[in-house]
C-alpha cells in the first residue's frame, strides 16, 4: 500500500489514505475471485492473461478483468454459483462497502448479490498487513456446468 494510491476493493473505491500499487488498479479482491475462477478450471492465473508486461493493462479497471475471467469460465461451459472471498488488512474497515461490492460484482458475474460473500479481518496489527503495507484476499468459487 502507498500513501495517495486509491483503495479499490470489490470494485468499489473506498475512502483511505492509503491504496494498493500494482500494474492496473490493484484491486486485490477481484483479482482473487479472478484467480479463484481461472483455476477452478485450469486455465492459468490473472498474470497469464493479462500480464504487468503488457501496458494494454497499465492501470486497468479490475471490473474489466473480472467479466474477461467470467467470459473464459461461460466459454468452457460454467457458470458462477456462488464466490466465498476474504480481505486481511488492519484498516479500513470493510463492513460499509460490503454490501456495494457484492452488488458490483455480481452486476458483473451475473448472479445474485446474495450467492458472494465478501468477509474482512485484521491481522491484530501483526507484520505487514497490520501495518498497513499491504492487503491479502483470498477467494473460493463454486462453478457448475451447464
Amino acid at each position: 500500500m502507498a500513501e495517495g494510491r486509491e483503495l479499490w476493493l470489490g470494485g468499489v473505491l473506498i475512502p483511505h489514505h492509503k491504496g494498493c500499487v500494482g500494474h492496473s488498479d490493484a484491486d486485490v479482491l477481484l483479482h482473487a475471485i479472478c484467480d479463484a475462477m481461472l483455476g477452478a478450471l485450469s486455465l492459468g492465473d490473472i498474470g497469464q492473461h493479462f500480464p504487468d508486461t503488457d501496458a494494454t493493462y497499465k492501470g486497468i479497471d479490475s471490473k474489466v478483468l473480472l467479466a474477461r475471467c467470467y467470459g473464459l469460465v461461460r466459454e468452457k461451459g460454467y457458470w458462477l454459483v456462488n464466490i466465498d472471498s476474504t480481505l486481511l488488512l488492519q484498516a479500513p474497515k470493510i463492513r460499509p462497502y460490503v454490501e456495494q461490492m457484492q452488488n458490483a460484482i455480481a452486476h458483473i458475474v451475473h448472479m445474485s448479490k446474495d450467492d458472494i460473500s465478501i468477509k474482512a479481518t485484521t491481522t491484530e496489527q501483526l507484520s505487514f498487513i497490520g501495518r498497513e503495507e499491504g492487503v491479502v484476499a483470498t477467494a473460493n468459487v463454486l462453478l457448475q456446468r451447464y
